[in-house]
């Protein structure tokens, strides 16, 4: 533990049972029911309590009462791709927000490098920066009903393309 933690704590509420890693700093926090959301550096703790990382929240969107939620999750690789898989949305009621809508509009946007629709093949293709690591990840969305191993065999393809544009560089 870090001088300054012992000196002024980590920044998450009182209460909050996670354990935060060594460099992850707290950016903002609310009680949400009998848990907390902790907006960090490395993600967003959700009640339970348990992290994910900005580049795993596909989409989080704010009501004024409530964030919302969409968690994915890691559903196969296509050579140095990743495919995802959305989880069910969550919703957290949020009676205090303070910064927690900003900071998590923030941070999952600000992870986002690009982002490119094909609709032929229904995915979207998101180039993301993961906290806490050097580079950026291409991570692949199938649509439900498309077909898995075709865009498994192009995120591969457009994986190796980017591989080498970088290795020019």
């Amino acid at each position: 533990m870090g001088l300054w933690r012992r000196l002024f704590g980590s920044g998450a509420p009182a209460g909050f049972s996670g354990e935060l890693a060594k460099d992850e700093h707290v950016l903002a926090s609310a009680a949400s029911g009998d848990g907390f959301l902790v907006a960090t550096t490395l993600g967003l703790w959700l009640p339970g309590p348990r992290r994910v990382g900005w580049h795993l929240v596909s989409k989080a969107s704010w009501s004024g009462t409530a964030l919302a939620v969409i968690e994915a999750e890691e559903d196969g690789e296509a050579g140095e791709a990743v495919l995802l898989r959305d989880l069910p949305p969550q919703r957290f009621p949020l009676p205090s927000p303070g910064k927690v809508p900003e900071v998590v509009h923030a941070r999952v946007t600000g992870s986002i490098r690009s982002s490119k629709r094909n609709e032929d093949l229904g995915a979207w293709f998101v180039q993301r920066k993961v906290a806490g690591r050097d580079g950026v990840v291409l991570q692949v969305r199938p649509d439900a009903g498309a077909d898995v191993e075709r865009v498994r065999k192009v995120a591969a393809e457009v994986a190796a393309k980017i591989a080498a544009l970088r290795a020019v560089d």
